[in-house]
């Protein structure tokens, strides 16, 4: 007789990161206590990675920045990091501007475009 353990990998523990909402606009006031609310976090989920949703700050500026610079910082010294979610279009190309880089959630890839969709073909045009 013969017995089989359950299915999938039982040795892996999946990890789902917090996430923290930040409502905009965000005052320079509110920047210890937010980044408190970021080590927290790391401590007891222990997932290594907080999610900032940064959806609400509205129009990013250098308050944002720094908001943002001090809070991945704060996770760097309790050993995570932070991610970004929704950020504003303007964002990424501040934070670059700057110098600072932050892995971002649901950006568009440019890939591919899914089978059965061609290009137009001129006639004329050599066979590839």
């Amino acid at each position: 007789m013969s017995s089989a353990g359950p299915p999938g990998l039982p040795h892996v523990d999946a990890v789902t990161p917090a996430v923290l909402v930040l409502p905009g606009p965000v005052s320079r006031g509110e920047t210890p206590r937010l980044c408190a609310e970021v080590r927290a976090l790391l401590e007891t989920t222990r997932a290594g990675v907080v999610v900032c949703d940064v959806g609400g700050l509205g129009p990013p500026g250098l308050a944002v920045v720094d908001l943002l610079a001090r809070l991945e910082l704060t996770a760097g010294r309790a050993g995570g990091r932070i991610r970004l979610r929704d950020p504003d279009p303007a964002l990424p190309a501040l934070l670059d501007l700057v110098g600072l880089r932050f892995e971002t959630e649901r950006q568009v890839e440019q890939r591919e475009p899914p089978l059965g969709v061609e290009e137009a073909v001129e006639p004329g045009d050599a066979a590839v």
